[in-house]
């Protein structure tokens, strides 16, 4: 029998990259956005291209009623979800103060409530069958200071870290992702340009899920892809955070 994954944010950037290599991998698809439109296309070139079965669900993660659809999906375990892919998410680029406080909370509820809730809904099924596997799509930003954002991802960090162990003997794999700057939509939504950041700091999608795909089948906690990277998260716990905040406004020129 195939396997079927939910994938979050699919139509661009990781998202999309994660929907199509797991299609490739033979992988039936649930897909989860905002607009329609774009998740049936989307759909249906997935379906062309690889032969597998994919589901449209749209849904605001930030909308408390829509997010409970997604979470009933997952729950459902007469149609199983084999690997959950929390990837949805979006940034701020103003500082703190200089966002509203429902821009704010939008954020928070994409990336922190969304994440726990859809966790919870999926681990529930996934422990009782003893089989399944989260990949939650976090940061770098995660270990530097970096405004609500970094914070937001620092709690996937954390509870990522805390799940993979918890469950890990119940036949559950939890993954936590965390790449740095990538070249996918991500940033054009903030209206910030490549230049904001030099040019062998950015990623590709491609080559990241790829990755990601590889520590997960292994078992790992953390994914952090790129050897930049994995020096940036081991430095970032000895610079004293006085120094780091001084490098907050990159990215987001």
């Amino acid at each position: 029998m195939s396997q079927t994954a939910l994938v979050t944010g699919p139509t661009a950037g990781i998202g999309r990259s994660f929907a199509h290599q797991l299609a490739e991998r033979g992988y039936d698809l649930v897909l989860v956005a905002r607009d329609r439109a774009r998740l049936e296309a989307e759909a249906d070139e997935l379906h062309a291209t690889y032969g597998v079965s994919v589901e449209v669900l749209a849904a605001d993660l930030a909308d408390r009623a829509e997010l409970a659809t997604v979470e009933a999906r997952l729950a459902d375990a007469a149609r199983p979800i084999d690997l959950l892919v929390n990837n949805a998410g979006f940034g701020l680029k103003k500082r703190f103060l200089d966002n509203t406080v429902d821009q704010e909370q939008a954020m928070l509820e994409v990336l922190v409530t969304a994440v726990m809730r859809l966790s919870h809904a999926a681990l529930g099924v996934m422990s009782e069958r003893g089989s399944g596997g989260i990949i939650n799509v976090s940061s770098v930003a995660a270990f530097l200071p970096r405004g609500s954002y970094s914070a937001a991802k620092a709690y996937v960090n954390s509870f990522s870290e805390w799940a993979a162990h918890e469950y890990a003997d119940r036949g559950v794999t939890v993954t936590c992702l965390c790449p740095g700057f990538t070249k996918t939509e991500f940033h054009e939504r903030m209206e910030v340009g490549r230049g904001s950041a030099p040019d062998f700091m950015w990623l590709d999608a491609d080559e990241l899920v790829r990755t990601a795909l590889k520590d997960h089948a292994k078992g790992k906690v953390f994914s952090i892809p790129s050897p930049q990277y994995k020096t940036i998260a081991t430095a970032a716990r000895i610079i004293p955070t006085g120094v780091l905040q001084k490098f907050q406004s990159l990215g987001r020129k």
